[in-house]
């Protein structure tokens, strides 16, 4: 039978125990404090910090007021002005001969990141062709150039009604001509689906294509979309798909934004960098203006809506010359590195009355070439090939 051990507990060690224990004791009250205030805590921390992120974020994204031309901040008015049906001022600039004693009546669309001075068919048009036609030429700031007030409603058609107002207030008839350049030749397809019934005739000089008017083959549209520097492909898809981003996403330092915008030599072709000397002696005493009331207004939001989703697109639209009472020119370089010449071809197949004409060796600043002017106004007015 085995015997019974009696162990004795000194007590040194009965002490320690009930240090060990009473330490036990504190250090999960404390730990059970600790998750009690954090879990208190932590919520209100991420509040904190998701609130400061979204105002950041918030405030990131929206562009400054515009600086009005006019405004007690603003720009001042140095140009005729004419007041809109909505209190809107548009700015306009007149060439040619007087207008009451005009046979040819024009008006001019500039393009991206331009004025009502960059006129460049009435810049470089001989004087005597001005004379013997009898042409006058207006141009007009699009909204937000220039000295043209910001339209912050503006849509694909209000641009369209803006230049049935001014042909109206300047008292140019029933009918005028339009030629528009760049994303001011995408503008004329915009007063061919508005205003038809207005329009003698029309000359789009390389217009601006939307890679996603509907009609034009997927696989086309995308290969000519890649064709693109990568930031420019960024920047048109922000366009497109996130326009409040647009502001942000061109003013931001993160990443390369638009080339265009930052007027980069890499997006012109050998043509269009031998005529670069002369556009910029041209331009250089104006070029403060264009941006004048703010880049949201004009650069981006002429973004927004040339890339935006349309509600019609050109290739769907009819002739408006069923009688050959007039004529729609599509004039593009097949070196132009801005406009894909690929999809401009195709655009004018599916539109059989629309006259083509392709230049070879030519970029997108074709119209500043000599002569060019003369033969753009000749083909217009007169049907000279």
């Amino acid at each position: 039978m085995a015997a019974g051990v009696n162990r004795k507990i000194s007590a040194a060690s009965a002490r320690a125990h009930t240090r060990r224990a009473k330490q036990n004791t504190s250090s999960k009250f404390l730990s059970d404090c600790m998750k009690s205030i954090l879990q208190g805590i932590f919520p209100k921390i991420l509040l904190v910090l998701f609130v400061g992120i979204s105002a950041w974020a918030y405030q990131a994204i929206q562009p400054s007021p515009p600086m009005t031309c006019g405004s007690p901040d603003g720009p001042p008015v140095t140009a005729a002005r004419i007041k809109l049906k909505d209190g809107r001022h548009l700015a306009y600039k007149e060439y040619g001969v007087p207008r009451d004693a005009a046979k040819y009546k024009i008006v001019f669309v500039h393009g991206f990141d331009s004025c009502r001075h960059d006129t460049v068919v009435a810049e470089n048009l001989s004087p005597e062709l001005l004379e013997t036609l009898g042409v006058y030429i207006v141009s007009f700031d699009r909204p937000g150039y220039g000295e043209s007030d910001p339209d912050p409603k503006q849509t694909v058609k209000s641009i369209a009604s803006d230049i049935e107002e001014l042909a109206d207030q300047l008292g140019l008839g029933s009918k005028f001509y339009l030629i528009g350049f760049s994303m001011g030749g995408q503008v004329i397809w915009r007063c061919l689906k508005y205003i038809p019934h207005r329009i003698a005739g029309a000359s789009l000089l390389t217009p601006v294509v939307n890679y996603w008017w509907s009609g034009l083959p997927t696989n086309l549209s995308k290969e000519a979309y890649q064709q693109q520097f990568i930031q420019d492909q960024w920047s048109l898809r922000v366009a497109h798909y996130a326009p409040w981003l647009t502001y942000w996403w061109n003013t931001q330092k993160w990443f390369p934004s638009s080339s265009v915008i930052a007027h980069s030599i890499d997006i012109l072709s050998s043509q269009d960098k031998d005529l670069l000397p002369k556009i910029i002696s041209t331009r250089s005493s104006y070029m403060s203006i264009v941006r004048q009331q703010g880049e949201h207004e004009s650069l981006h939001r002429d973004l927004n809506i040339g890339f935006g989703t349309w509600e019609f697109s050109p290739l769907d639209l009819e002739n408006p010359f069923p009688n050959n009472e007039g004529s729609v020119h599509l004039w593009q370089g097949d070196e132009d590195m801005l406009v894909p010449v690929t999809l401009q071809r195709y655009i004018a197949q599916q539109l059989p009355w629309i006259h083509y004409h392709e230049l070879p060796g030519t970029g997108h600043m074709f119209p500043h070439a000599d002569g060019m002017p003369d033969k753009i106004l000749k083909a217009l007015l007169v049907g000279e090939k």
